[in-house]
């Protein structure tokens, strides 16, 4: 519980922060007042995940973009959640967020689950810019606690509304230990060393553009990187200190 409330004290984000895809409308007495249809963007893309771990290899997936609101119902890429009640400029949330942490196994070392973070968050629309805080566990096999933490603001160039962003994550030991720690009769298997991780804090960055083509029809355009703190860093199955994900999707925006 102390990890928890500790993470909790970070608090957390949903990659990623574009305040302009929320659903949020507003409108002429409450901006907060939820809609009874689908409003913000769905469509396909190319996801890029260049990601540390023991398969050296780029993955590139053409998946569903899902960035909208309905009703209390919200996806914003790998986080859906329902809002429940009001709290500040927005809502606190339940929240799911699906994740590909897991990997096959491999030279002596152990099969790793995906993880199945669930919990809690608010995105706070406010008039200085977009907030996302969450806060999960993970009920999959870590039993570790995820929480993140971001901010975006908003800038125009001609017709393409841009979105820098910056956040940070946490993740605890028992987190980190799941997916990057080396047990003695792994490391017997592997000859890797042996290494048990600790708690994580690491920086992100990250930019995205809304590129308006036809009509409804936009072109979104993301980037997002996290310098790795050294308890994932200096894993022998860790073979740099960023992480770096990509998207590039078309999609149609429901007003």
């Amino acid at each position: 519980m102390k990890t928890f409330f500790a993470a909790l004290a970070l608090a957390g984000c949903a990659l990623p922060a574009l305040a302009q895809q929320t659903g949020v409308t507003a409108g002429p007495v409450d901006p907060l007042q939820l809609q009874d249809r689908l409003t913000g963007d769905l469509g396909a893309g190319v996801f890029s995940v260049d990601r540390n771990g023991p398969d050296p290899h780029r993955r590139d997936q053409v998946l569903p973009y899902a960035y909208f609101d309905y009703g209390r119902f919200f996806a914003r890429l790998d986080t859906f959640g329902v809002k429940t009640v009001r709290v500040g400029y927005g809502y606190l949330e339940l929240a799911a967020r699906a994740t590909s942490d897991g990997f096959d196994a491999q030279r002596g070392v152990e099969r790793r689950s995906h993880a199945l973070p669930l919990g809690i968050g608010t995105y706070q629309e406010t008039p200085v810019g977009a907030f996302f805080f969450n806060v999960f566990r993970d009920f999959n096999k870590s039993h570790g606690t995820l929480a993140e933490a971001m901010y975006a603001a908003q800038f125009t160039v001609g017709p393409v509304n841009f979105y820098p962003q910056a956040g940070v994550q946490y993740r605890s030991g028992s987190y980190n230990d799941y997916f990057v720690g080396i047990s003695p009769s792994e490391a017997a298997a592997s000859g890797l060393r042996q290494y048990s991780a600790g708690a994580s804090t690491s920086p992100m960055l990250g930019l995205a553009a809304d590129v308006p083509l036809t009509g409804d029809w936009h072109l979104n355009l993301q980037w997002y990187r996290k310098w790795l703190d050294n308890a994932l860093a200096d894993s022998p199955l860790v073979r740099r200190h960023t992480d770096d994900t990509a998207i590039l999707a078309v999609t149609y925006h429901f007003k």
